[in-house]
């Protein structure tokens, strides 16, 4: 029958679910808005639909799992209610009753010869309203592809059908712009060889994508999958086989529309995809949820931007959850740092409308455009220090004195960064015993195991490195010595372990003069790193970075039976002037 025809299926008082995202059935939608008189107390349910307005205004009341664009300027008034809850357990909700389906409005693909009709490119929680609704109305479009058995509703439980011409609905991700173009190159670096991806709403996740393409043996369980995957299978980082990319809706263009027939897709229900029992068997589980904002304590909005509704729930708890609890998997939040109206979107504290999404008790991974910071059973000082860190520099000497003022982080508390983290200055490097080291620039959260670093080195290194005997080193020093500008101070640390079990096995740092362009250097090394070339290393990379910033010469004073360290600076292959005097060699390597 005719969309118009279809629509007066609907009964005054129905809840009527109506399909998701590229599967949203516009003609029916049409068809029921441009009746003359709304039918009496229909309310339409939805998730990420759009076309439910008219001019901008809602004809019906709406009870949404999501706002849109098209639904946030109408949020706090009658007709749009915001239901916050994960969308993997709405299945459930109306299974009991909870949640009544009394019409459910689907696009699907033309029955096969089974009699089956697929859901296509949104099967998300739409099967479940449609296998409960009293009447399912479906448009029928002959471009919809075929997403698996598992998407499909039988030709006998459909009511009406109504044929609507190709192609299906596209969605273009709009350009990111700098910030979210390093936020997603900071996230795709903690997706690992072997990961399997949560790709999530959001144009950083998409953008993510980009970067991934010389990763190896990846596979996709993913709510949501966009075009950024077509590029990803391409270039072989995804694993070849059957079911090495499930998914359960793929908001993008017929270029990924194209690609879901292919045998290695397979597409689930969303409460089967995020399944607990399903969810725990995966490894190296990557989860990116994309926020609005965060607090110093790691409080985390995502359903709402500047006070008002935007975004939702979704699937982001369940799936940042299963990534905190795989083994080897990383549950990572991300944000720009500064809101459209130029607010900080980290804050001392959120506000009485930004409810919390995730809570502060299972952060993990922050990611901004100034950096990466890992937050799990950190305290609250070390959180705020962290969070300081990787906020816009126009606020972070604000944001400290909030912290402060609200007992965080002591009055003492110092933070010299002003710019971005320098990612460029990480390097991972191999020494002469096989074993693999990281060498970044330092943070001021590094000062705790900057500290245990100092406690593990025996008494005559501490003196031959602070040319005295102490015997502790206070936090306030360790973080003089990792809170650096990288402008005319410098502090590398060479790690080992993961995020959240780092150990510090060796440090170089220079404090530059910028009167005569030299800088002083010192180094440490855990003595359980002594030679297998760790000290050559950390000399190479700090030669490095002191030429690209303008450092002329290093210098340094060197008791002469310090002979390790005089021989590091004698075997550089530099310009080396030195000078001894009662036991302490004078030390110039020119640059």
């Amino acid at each position: 029958m005719t969309a118009d025809q279809a629509v007066g299926l609907v009964r005054p008082g129905d809840r009527v679910w109506v399909g998701s995202a590229c599967g949203t059935p516009r003609a029916l939608l049409a068809a029921l808005n441009a009746l003359p008189v709304p039918v009496p107390g229909v309310r339409l349910v939805h998730f990420l639909a759009d076309g439910v307005t008219v001019d901008g205004e809602a004809r019906y009341p709406q009870e949404v799992l999501f706002v849109g664009s098209e639904l946030r300027p109408l949020t706090g008034g009658r007709l749009v209610d915001y239901v916050p809850v994960p969308l993997p357990e709405v299945p459930s909700l109306i299974a009991r009753g909870q949640h009544r389906v009394d019409v459910a409005l689907v696009q699907v693909a033309p029955p096969d010869e089974h009699g089956m009709c697929s859901l296509g490119v949104s099967v998300d929680v739409t099967l479940a309203a449609a296998l409960r609704a009293r009447t399912v109305i479906a448009e029928v479009n002959p471009a919809m592809p075929r997403t698996g058995p598992a998407t499909g509703l039988p030709v006998e439980r459909i009511d009406a059908f109504v044929e609507v011409p190709g192609p299906v609905a596209e969605y273009r991700h709009e350009p990111v712009g700098e910030a979210a173009e390093a936020i997603a190159m900071y996230v795709a670096r903690l997706v690992p060889d072997g990961a399997t991806l949560q790709i999530g709403l959001g144009r950083v996740p998409n953008e993510m994508l980009r970067h991934l393409r010389g990763r190896r043996d990846l596979r996709v369980h993913s709510d949501v999958v966009t075009d950024g995957l077509v590029d990803l299978l391409d270039s072989g980082a995804v694993r070849r086989g059957a079911g090495s990319v499930t998914a359960s809706m793929a908001v993008g263009t017929r270029r990924l529309f194209d690609r879901l027939s292919d045998p290695q897709i397979d597409f689930r229900p969303l409460e089967e995809l995020a399944h607990p029992a399903v969810l725990t068997r995966l490894d190296r589980l990557v989860s990116v949820t994309q926020a609005f904002a965060v607090d110093l304590t790691g409080q985390v909005c995502a359903d709402s931007e500047s006070g008002d509704l935007y975004g939702g729930v979704a699937s982001q708890s369940i799936m940042h959850w299963a990534a905190a609890h795989s083994l080897g998997g990383r549950a990572v939040v991300c944000l720009s740092t500064l809101a459209p109206e130029g607010r900080s979107r980290i804050r001392p504290a959120l506000s009485e409308q930004e409810a919390v999404t995730i809570p502060r008790s299972d952060l993990h991974y922050v990611v901004t455009e100034y950096g990466t910071a890992y937050l799990y059973g950190r305290s609250l000082r070390e959180r705020a220090v962290a969070l300081i860190e990787l906020a816009h520099p126009s606020v972070r000497a604000d944001l400290l004195m909030e912290a402060i003022e609200r007992g965080l982080v002591p009055p003492g508390q110092q933070l010299r960064s002003r710019g971005a983290y320098p990612r460029e200055e990480e390097r991972a490097v191999e020494l002469r015993d096989g074993r693999t080291v990281l060498v970044r620039p330092a943070r001021t959260g590094d000062a705790a195991i900057l500290q245990d670093l100092f406690y593990r080195m025996p008494p005559e290194d501490v003196y031959t490195r602070f040319f005295r005997h102490l015997t502790s080193l206070p936090l306030s020093t360790a973080e003089h010595m990792t809170s650096v500008s990288f402008e005319d101070e410098v502090t590398l640390l060479a790690v080992e372990g993961d995020w959240g079990s780092e150990r510090v096995v060796g440090t170089v740092s220079y404090y530059r003069d910028p009167t005569s362009g030299r800088a002083d250097v010192a180094f440490m090394v855990d003595p359980a790193w002594k030679g297998v070339g760790l000290g050559t290393v950390l000399r190479d990379v700090v030669v490095d970075v002191a030429r690209r910033r303008g450092v002329v010469a290093l210098t340094a004073d060197v008791l002469a039976e310090n002979t390790a360290m005089l021989r590091l600076f004698r075997t550089s292959g530099l310009d080396l002037e030195a000078h001894t005097s009662h036991g302490v060699t004078e030390l110039v390597l020119r640059l």
